[in-house]
């Protein structure tokens, strides 16, 4: 899955903000740190601020920070909110009677993996991604098994 340039700038921003929660940060320090763009970057943290991820403040001595602690921050959560692609389909996709055809049902399948998949990405949250290699390990229950 390939996801979108502002959601994985979304993502680092909100690691950025999870590994530095000392106090506020600045778009202008994300941005030297990651190499982004200044204005793209403040299109993602606007969107993260309307979505309640991030908190902002303007003005001297302001700028931005999580909203919540990383573990109550799920990465599914904020992938589907960063891709509208991946949101649910509309009711007239639903399969119904006589429009039961290989494309809806195809449709249906893909929907279904597609839940999946956010629902895997639900397990996890920004503090797993904080979190060291072993603590991954163990959540990805690979622990003992041979890669």
């Amino acid at each position: 899955m390939r996801l979108t340039r502002f959601t994985d700038y979304s993502l680092r921003v909100l690691i950025y903000l999870g590994q530095n929660n000392e106090g506020r940060v600045t778009i202008h320090q994300i941005a030297e740190a990651y190499d982004i763009s200044k204005n793209h970057l403040m299109k993602v943290v606007s969107n993260l601020t309307h979505l309640k991820f991030v908190l902002a403040q303007r003005g001297p001595g302001g700028g931005i920070q999580l909203n919540h602690l990383p573990k109550d921050i799920s990465i599914g959560e904020v992938i589907r909110n960063t891709e509208k692609h991946l949101r649910e389909r509309p009711a007239e996709y639903a399969i119904t009677g006589v429009e039961a055809t290989a494309d809806a049902r195809l449709g249906k399948i893909l929907q279904h993996a597609m839940q999946a998949y956010l629902s895997e990405l639900d397990r996890f949250t920004l503090a797993n991604v904080l979190e060291s290699e072993n603590n991954i390990a163990q959540l990805l229950e690979l622990n003992g098994q041979a890669a």
